[in-house]
């Protein structure tokens, strides 16, 4: 039987799954994340737990995947920069290899949990995909006929540096009105606070301060609030827009939502849904795109890590 082996890299935590060819969970674990030159060694001490939790031995390995943050060449599994990991031209597929002795496959990590969500996720069934993840930044994954879009030399998309408000708030990357300045969970914690402070007679007062705020309130006051509904209206607004402009140029069949913020469900999907419908090019008649929340949460990189070695031959 052939096992295929996940492994996600996090600023923290390495975890790692194995998974049958038939796409069931063997094993599951993790490790604490050593950057730097270390990090291949730390990856082949998690592998071989992942291993002996699963009864199997290496030579059941089919492929060993990857996901790591920063510019990565999947091509020659090289990771050109990862600054919150300390790596510059760093060889992790062929450190990895030589220490495990069975093959490796690289790549970014919004890539591969975009991957895993369509796999094994809510894009499980449909051809292209989406996945955009709301965090302390914007990030995407792009699946197109069942297969990565990684765009050229692999350096892959950054859809969070989309501008959806020319001349708007300043981003980290230098330009104004990024998408990632008002869709991040940091951008809906920052409206909160802003709202809050605007509003000193809120609701959202009655629990929260803010130190304490952050973007999971608006949506527990917003049924009751004028100034909490604001904000939730304000930050799906502008998500929607963003959203559309994915749908007109991807045109996928769903556009899934990660991130802290898809813990909301319906009450974001369903408004996401119809503001998207709203203003999609051409209409949804011919060709809809369903907005739907990612359902493997912290597990959709390592799956859609072990899921880039079921193609290696």
């Amino acid at each position: 039987m052939a096992l295929y082996m996940g492994i996600d890299v996090g600023g923290t935590t390495v975890k790692g799954i194995i998974l049958n060819d038939g796409g069931k969970l063997l094993a599951k674990g993790h490790v604490t994340t050593v950057e730097g030159e270390g990090l291949a060694g730390c990856i082949d001490m998690l592998c071989e737990q992942l291993v002996q939790s699963a009864g199997g031995v290496f030579s059941q390995i089919k492929c060993v995947g990857v996901g790591c943050p920063g510019l990565i060449d999947s091509e020659n599994g090289t990771v050109i920069f990862a600054g919150n990991l300390n790596l510059k031209n760093y060889p992790l597929k062929k450190l990895l290899q030589e220490k495990i002795g069975v093959p490796v496959k690289v790549c970014n990590d919004a890539n591969a949990a975009a991957l895993g969500e369509a796999k094994f996720g809510a894009g499980k069934g449909y051809d292209d995909s989406v996945l955009v993840t709301l965090g302390t930044g914007v990030g995407a994954g792009v699946v197109i006929g069942g297969k990565l879009f990684e765009g050229y030399k692999s350096a892959g998309t950054e859809i969070g540096h989309m501008v959806i408000e020319r001349g708007g708030n300043k981003c980290t990357c230098g330009r104004r009105g990024c998408f990632e300045v008002y869709c991040s969970a940091r951008a809906l914690t920052n409206r909160t606070k802003w709202a809050m402070e605007e509003d000193t007679s809120s609701d959202m007062w009655k629990t929260y301060g803010l130190d304490t705020a952050d973007g999971r309130t608006p949506f527990e006051y917003m049924d009751g609030d004028r100034t909490a509904a604001q904000v939730v209206d304000w930050y799906l607004k502008h998500l929607a827009t963003g959203l559309v402009n994915i749908a007109n140029i991807f045109r996928p069949q769903v556009i899934m939502i990660g991130g802290g913020v898809s813990a909301q469900g319906s009450r974001i999907t369903l408004p996401l849904q119809k503001l998207v419908d709203a203003e999609l090019f051409g209409g949804v008649d011919y060709a809809p795109v369903k907005i739907a929340c990612a359902t493997l949460g912290g597990d959709a990189g390592a799956y859609g890590a072990a899921a880039l070695g079921f193609e290696v031959k």
